[in-house]
């Protein structure tokens, strides 16, 4: 999959250049980060917050359900707070390097597949870009956020505190099994668009704060479900 992934660049310009000769208008495509520099991954709630609450939403077993340029997310967990909390987004604002990163929205739709926000919530793209290089380091989906503010559309660029919305209490669904204000979470995927993301290993109800580093994305692991 690595080779793969690596080669889907190629195949994005190849695309691009088609379409131009069609007389259409498109954005060129960020190359993928072929360098170990990585930008931190920190909880995507704005104050305490509570990583794998209940023991069966680590990384090492969750399910990944979300795709980014056409593979599956590296890997995924559930953070828990109360609903009414601020969801911001989890990357950083600078590489291990230095690097400043910028981060705007890719995607913004419904998170479960029945279509209904009642159900689970918005499920927000978010996609961080090495500004001195100009590639991408990864992506995070983030889900099961509720009261979205009208301004986090795709295009938005996002900063640290930029709030996308709050956690929330959705109807129980198979999208959304929570009976209690306690179980109410973010479900975060994170992905590389070059090899694979990794997440810091941690026991369950650890507390989570909001330098808290939970991951890294635009490192360089493998295979996915990779602990730093």
């Amino acid at each position: 999959m690595t080779f793969t992934r690596a080669r889907a660049a190629v195949v994005t310009v190849f695309v691009a250049v088609f379409v131009a000769v069609l007389g259409l208008v498109v954005q060129p495509a960020a190359s993928a980060h072929p360098d170990a520099d990585n930008v931190a991954v920190y909880p995507p709630i704005q104050g305490a917050s509570t990583w794998d609450r209940f023991g069966q939403s680590g990384p090492h077993s969750h399910h990944r359900v979300f795709f980014n340029w056409g593979y599956r997310n590296d890997w995924s967990v559930d953070i828990y707070r109360h609903p009414g909390a601020t969801v911001v987004s989890p990357f950083g604002s600078r590489t291990a390097s230095g690097h400043p990163v910028s981060v705007r929205v890719v995607t913004v739709q419904p998170g479960c597949a029945t279509g209904s926000l009642a159900d689970g919530g918005y499920r927000i793209g978010l996609e961080a870009r090495d500004d001195t290089t100009g590639q991408v380091l990864g992506r995070a989906d983030v889900m099961h956020v509720a009261n979205k503010p009208a301004s986090i559309g795709v295009g938005a660029v996002v900063g640290p505190w930029t709030k996308l919305g709050e956690t929330g209490r959705f109807r129980y669904s198979s999208c959304y099994q929570v009976n209690g204000d306690s179980g109410a979470h973010i479900h975060l995927e994170v992905i590389n668009q070059h090899r694979y993301a990794c997440y810091v290993r941690r026991g369950a109800n650890t507390e989570l704060h909001d330098e808290t580093v939970i991951g890294r994305a635009g490192v360089h692991y493998a295979g996915p479900v990779a602990a730093c």
